[in-house]
């Protein structure tokens, strides 16, 4: 089994674009779907990332829904904490696929840091 784990300078979860996500009110409460909505800068990218450095600027104060963990994964989706490794791989694949392409650097980073990881 693989672990998660997040790569610097990636940031491709921070593209908040809502039409890429229909389904956001079907895991968010009203109060962080105001709040999500809010984050989303004209470009669709987070106000709060950092273009340059790629990185979140409101990291440590970031919300809840923006953290990849064992209770927010299960209250938003309903992802028991066992299968948490597994989805968090698979949504983090598809989201840089989505924004960089199946052969971008960031990718080929991530699939490296899980291979490492085991």
């Amino acid at each position: 089994m693989s672990t998660w784990q997040c790569i610097s300078g990636c940031g491709a979860c921070c593209n908040l674009t809502p039409s890429d996500r229909p389904d956001l009110a079907d895991y968010l409460t009203p109060v962080e779907l105001q709040q999500y909505l809010s984050m989303v800068g004209h470009d669709g990218w987070c106000i709060n990332f950092d273009h340059i450095q790629r990185q979140c600027k409101i990291y440590d104060q970031r919300p809840r829904f923006c953290r990849v963990a064992t209770d927010t994964f299960y209250d938003m989706f309903g992802v028991e904490p066992k299968d948490l490794d597994e989805f968090a791989i698979s949504c983090c694949k598809e989201t840089i696929e989505s924004i960089y392409g199946d052969r971008s650097l960031e990718l080929l980073r991530f699939n490296q840091t899980i291979k490492e990881l085991g």
